[in-house]
């Protein structure tokens, strides 16, 4: 037996265990070192975070997401106040989060939900465009949500009064079956993908650019949760650019998100990206422009002016107590994570 070679081989069978157990604990080590963040929001179109979740971006940019999805803005705002979700990626509910005095701090858009929002009409009904809304004999809407705002400032820009309309209380998903029912509705105001999924003797008449309504879908943290890791906003910014590169690439990455989390017909879900992607994906520039629609540096337009205008249809419908303030609303938005991360993908 040769005892030099069979010691040789012991250590080198006891060198790769070192190593394999050394790469296992820096395998460990680098997961433990993952920041933790609950991650909540509606069932909408966030493609952007549906592929966050789907691709496990997060991951590579330091973070350990756990992702909650709800059926609608109550359980999210509850799960809000219990401290259980750190962020959240919704529309109006942060209208109704800030009011009801829970801390957060919107950092970046998501999407603009206007660009797939209008008011869908029956042919008969003869409402052909906004200015027509008194026409319609039933009109579908939802308090609460952008759908309820747009009706409020559809019926002042079409000069009448809401209690002067018959309006029905019903979410977008039922708008088809209700269409479809003799006698139900003939009008409706909704967003995508419930606005391009109707039957052919429906269609939207004006679309949200027209009336000028706003439906804004933001990211937002809890105060506490950022005090904590203030750097998890960027570490996000960086995984949603990641995302929206791949996607620039090859869309269908997003139309098949779209199709897998709302359930959407091949055909809808790519209407649903057309109307939400591109130029009509708010860019990270944009949100650094006080000129932009999408600006979070802006005191009166931008975003806090879209949320300014929410806030008042909705106090007007009797919806929330009374409007948010400019001050609370600008309290709410911190762009200085997205000049940071604008900078630093600058090479500043």
């Amino acid at each position: 037996m040769n005892i030099s070679k069979t010691l040789t081989t012991l250590l080198a069978v006891a060198s790769l265990g070192l190593g394999l157990s050394g790469t296992a604990a820096a395998q460990q080590a680098a997961k433990a070192e993952l920041i933790p963040v609950n991650v909540g929001g509606p069932s909408a179109g966030y493609w952007n975070t549906y592929l966050a979740e789907q691709m496990g971006i997060y991951e590579k940019y330091g973070l350990k997401p756990t992702f909650h999805w709800f059926t609608s803005g109550a359980p999210l705002l509850a799960a809000l106040k219990s401290g259980s979700i750190d962020q959240v990626v919704t529309g109006l509910a942060t209208v109704f989060a800030i009011g009801q005095n829970i801390p957060l701090k919107i950092v970046s858009w998501e999407l603009d939900n206007g660009q797939g929002e209008g008011l869908l009409a029956k042919d008969g009904s003869g409402v052909q465009s906004y200015k027509d809304i008194a026409k319609a004999k039933t009109i579908a809407a939802q308090p609460g949500t952008c759908s309820q705002v747009s009706l409020y400032i559809i019926a002042e820009k079409a000069g009448v009064k809401v209690s002067d309309l018959n309006v029905v209380n019903l979410a977008p998903p039922l708008f088809a079956n209700a269409f479809a029912s003799r006698n139900s509705i003939d009008a409706a105001i909704g967003w995508a993908p419930y606005t391009i999924m109707q039957g052919p003797d429906v269609k939207v008449v004006s679309w949200d650019a027209d009336y000028g309504g706003v439906c804004p879908s933001v990211n937002a943290f809890r105060k506490d949760y950022l005090d904590k890791h203030p750097d998890v906003p960027i570490r996000m910014m960086k995984a949603h650019a990641e995302i929206m590169e791949r996607v620039r690439q090859d869309p269908s990455l997003a139309i098949k998100a779209l199709e897998r989390y709302l359930q959407l017909t091949p055909e809808v879900a790519q209407r649903f990206y057309e109307l939400h992607s591109g130029d009509k994906m708010p860019s990270f520039e944009e949100q650094l422009d006080p000129d932009s629609p999408y600006s979070l540096v802006s005191q009166q337009g931008g975003l806090a002016g879209q949320l300014y205008l929410a806030s008042q249809m909705l106090a007007k419908a009797g919806t929330i107590p009374e409007p948010l303030s400019w001050d609370v609303i600008n309290q709410s938005i911190d762009a200085s994570y997205m000049k940071t991360f604008v900078a630093q993908q600058q090479g500043k």
